[in-house]
């Protein structure tokens, strides 16, 4: 009998990983998993979902604020919000197959005997674009999220993985959203998933 299959998810902002993910799994028959798992960790825990918000991969994970920041007692709390968000990663990927988004699970999974991680990145005009047109914003603030959002992503991953965010050699697979659209980089990875991890 076959084991669960895992796929993982890490995208740059407004390369449309997130619907990537979710048009993924309605083809595949799985459930995608990104801001769920804060709820389930924090259900898991008895801790209070804000935690869990607060130490969310794009809002405020600094390595440098964990070191230089005294008495804050961040380093330790980080520590241990990542250990208790890992642990429900591992459970579910145990129970069922599905995909996450984002939150390292390619690093936390990397023992699994079926895991398929991509990465999804995307030209900068279409990221920009999409980004003011799902947060009706101006093109420089755009700019500044995205910007913001990516190197916190970057800081929180390269950080708990030990390897480099969006680089080739940390994934199976990197892909370029703009060149194929959302839909059609969507088909283009269910036809990969189905014959590096279905069959």
């Amino acid at each position: 009998m076959k084991t669960n299959y895992v796929i993982t998810i890490g995208r740059q902002l407004g390369s449309g990983g997130k619907q990537i993910g979710e048009l993924l799994s309605r083809k595949l028959g799985i459930p995608c998993y990104d801001k769920e798992l804060i709820l389930i960790a924090s259900r898991e825990s008895g801790l209070g979902k804000e935690f869990f918000e607060k130490f969310d991969e794009k809002n405020s994970f600094s390595f440098f604020s964990n070191i230089f920041t005294p008495h804050s007692g961040n380093y330790l709390c980080n520590e241990t919000l990542f250990g208790i968000q890992s642990d429900v990663i591992k459970k579910l990927a145990e129970k069922e197959s599905c995909i996450f988004v984002g939150r390292c699970a390619d690093y936390i999974l990397r023992n699994h005997p079926r895991l398929l991680s991509i990465f999804i990145h995307a030209n900068f005009n279409d990221r920009i674009g999409r980004i003011i047109a799902k947060k009706n914003c101006t093109e420089k603030d755009a700019k500044s999220l995205l910007e913001q959002t990516d190197r916190k992503r970057a800081e929180y991953y390269n950080y708990y993985s030990n390897k480099l965010w969006g680089m080739s050699t940390s994934y199976d697979l990197c892909v370029n959203s703009s060149v194929l659209g959302i839909e059609e980089t969507t088909e283009f990875l269910y036809r990969y998933a189905s014959i590096r991890i279905r069959n």
